[in-house]
């Protein structure tokens, strides 16, 4: 019997698990294998979780690490992430799946490490203390890395959305 975790606590990280895992993997399969591993690892090590702590900052930091150890382990696998797995019941406008398509090919043209922290902290809404936490780096290293990371994938959206201009005569 775990003493730290329960399998109920588990359960509702799940859905914020796989969105972020999806987004550093950029496949399914491979997205919830990291999930999978996360998990596993979690209720392992579940009696280091002190109750009263940051219990998503801390499974991040576990799957933050599993999927640093992979990369090293084997090179990654990418392959175009399949959007129909896990449909959006919201009505989406006719042009979202191209500024979807431009975000994630802005994305995959960040480092790894401005990859994730604009992720943690835009798509997860964390703290920039908790991002220093999960990903093991200072704060100063946080903000940076998120700030080179709005940066590159701001001039990459603006430049790949202006047409070049030819002059008709």
């Amino acid at each position: 019997m775990n003493e730290g975790i329960t399998g109920e606590l588990l359960a509702t990280q799940i859905p914020r698990l796989r969105r972020y895992a999806r987004a550093l993997t950029r496949n399914v399969q491979a997205a919830d294998d990291l999930v999978q591993d996360c998990l596993e690892r979690a209720w392992r090590k579940g009696h280091l979780w002190e109750h009263g702590t940051d219990l998503r900052a801390w499974l991040f930091t576990l799957m933050h690490n599993v999927h640093i150890n992979a990369l090293k382990r084997r090179q990654p696998e990418t392959e175009p992430m399949v959007h129909s797995d896990y449909p959006d019941p919201r009505p989406i406008a006719p042009d979202a799946g191209l500024h979807l398509r431009d975000l994630e090919q802005g994305l995959a043209r960040l480092t790894p490490e401005q990859r994730e922290v604009l992720l943690l902290v835009c798509l997860e809404e964390m703290r920039y203390e908790q991002v220093a936490s999960v990903l093991g780096v200072p704060i100063g290293t946080v903000m940076s890395r998120l700030h080179r990371a709005r940066e590159r994938l701001r001039t990459w959206m603006a430049d790949e959305k202006t047409p070049p201009l030819r002059r008709v005569k």
